[in-house]
C-alpha cells in the first residue's frame, strides 16, 4: 500500500463532500493514494517481492506473470513485461487481464489453468492498480471511492485437496456503458477535445452498478456452490470485491453469511479495483481469519459488466 493515508476530511478540503455522506454510502473512511507519478509496476513490486521472499522463491524461478490491472504503465508494453525486467525473471513470460475490479479473480484462473495442464509449475498472479492516476477530482460521486494498492499470489500445484477447487465467471456488455472510460482507446482516441471534456477519467452510474452488484454477487455464488454441492453454510470465508460495503453487507444478507465469516477492509483502503481480493487476503491472515483447509469463495463485480467467483480450499503460507 502507498504510504499516504487520505481520510474523509482530507477529502473535504478537494470536493464538496463530508464525511458523514461516504461513510453512510460507502463505509469507507479513509484510503491510500500513491505519490503522483506513480506506476502501478512500481507498487505491485514490493508486494510481489514480499510474496516471494515470503515462499522462499528466486525471481529467477516464475514461469509465467499475469497482471490485473485497469491501469497499466502504458497502454504497450504491458505490465506484466515491465515486472518481468524489474524482477529480473529471466524465464518468465507474461500478459496483462483488463477485467476491471475482476480481474484479479480472472488472473488468478488463467493463471490456474496452465499449472493445472502441466505447462507451468510457478505462476505469479498480481492484482495492482493506480486509480488515482485516473480519477476525476471534480466528481464527487468517484473520488471518494478509490485508493491505489497491490497484492500478489503464487499458483503452485498441489499434492492434496488444496487449491482452486472451481470457479464461474461471466460478462455483461451491455452494461458497460454504466462503468467506464469514455476516451483513451480505438473508440475515442485521445484528442484535445477529449482532454477538455474531462473523458479520460471513470464514469460510473453508481444505483445501476449498486443493484446490478448485489444481485450477481449472489447469484454467481449460489452457481457455483451449487454446482460443487456446497452451501453457504459450508464457506469459512467470504472474501468479496471491496466496492462499497453496503454491497458487501447485502450480498452476504442474500447468502446467509454471518459477519464473522465475511472480510472486509474497505473502511482503510476503499476500492482498489483488482487489488481489493488479494489486499482482503492479506487482511483475513492478519487477523488470523485464514487457516489451513478453510473453504474460501472470492466474488466480484466490476467494469463490463465483469462477474467473477472462484472457490478454492486454502493452502498458504501463515503470516509471522
Amino acid at each position: 500500500m502507498p504510504e499516504r493515508i487520505v481520510t474523509n476530511a482530507d477529502l473535504e478540503k478537494i470536493v464538496n463532500t463530508n464525511d458523514e455522506w461516504i461513510r453512510s454510502r460507502t463505509g469507507i473512511q479513509q484510503r491510500r493514494w500513491a505519490a503522483p507519478g506513480t506506476t502501478t509496476s512500481a507498487l505491485a513490486l514490493p508486494a510481489v517481492r514480499e510474496c516471494l521472499d515470503r515462499r522462499g522463491l528466486d525471481p529467477a524461478e516464475l514461469e509465467l506473470i499475469v497482471v490485473a490491472t485497469v491501469t497499466p504503465d502504458t497502454v504497450f508494453p504491458a505490465t506484466a513485461c515491465v515486472l518481468q525486467e524489474k524482477l529480473k525473471a529471466r524465464r518468465a513470460w507474461g500478459f496483462d487481464i483488463s477485467a476491471a475490479c475482476s480481474g484479479f479473480v480472472y488472473a488468478l484462473t488463467m493463471g490456474a489453468q496452465f499449472v493445472e495442464t502441466g505447462a507451468h509449475d510457478k505462476v505469479l498472479v498480481v492484482g495492482a492498480d493506480v486509480m488515482t492516476s485516473i480519477l476525476d477530482m471534480q466528481d464527487r460521486t468517484t473520488c471518494v471511492l478509490f485508493g491505489d494498492g497491490a497484492g500478489a499470489v503464487l499458483v503452485e500445484p498441489s499434492e492434496d485437496d488444496t487449491g482452486i477447487l472451481d470457479f464461474y465467471h461471466e460478462v455483461d456488455g451491455e452494461g458497460g456503458c454504466h462503468l467506464h472510460m469514455p476516451a483513451g482507446g480505438s473508440a475515442r482516441p485521445t484528442t484535445h477535445e477529449t482532454v477538455e471534456k474531462r473523458m479520460h477519467y471513470i464514469r460510473q452510474d453508481g444505483a445501476y452498478v449498486f443493484k446490478y452488484a448485489v444481485r450477481k454477487f449472489a447469484e454467481a455464488s449460489r452457481h457455483l456452490l451449487e454446482r460443487n454441492g456446497l452451501t453457504p453454510g459450508d464457506i469459512d470465508l467470504f472474501v468479496a470485491h471491496q466496492a462499497n460495503v453496503r454491497i458487501i453487507d447485502a450480498a452476504s444478507e442474500r447468502l446467509g453469511l454471518p459477519e464473522s465469516k465475511v472480510v472486509k477492509n474497505i473502511h482503510r483502503y476503499g476500492n482498489t479495483t483488482a487489488a481489493t481480493i488479494p489486499l482482503a487476503l492479506g487482511t483475513a491472515l492478519d487477523e488470523g481469519r485464514l487457516r489451513e483447509g478453510d473453504l474460501v469463495l472470492m466474488a466480484s463485480v466490476g467494469a463490463g459488466f465483469t462477474v467473477g467467483t472462484v472457490l478454492l480450499r486454502w493452502s498458504g503460507l501463515a503470516w509471522d
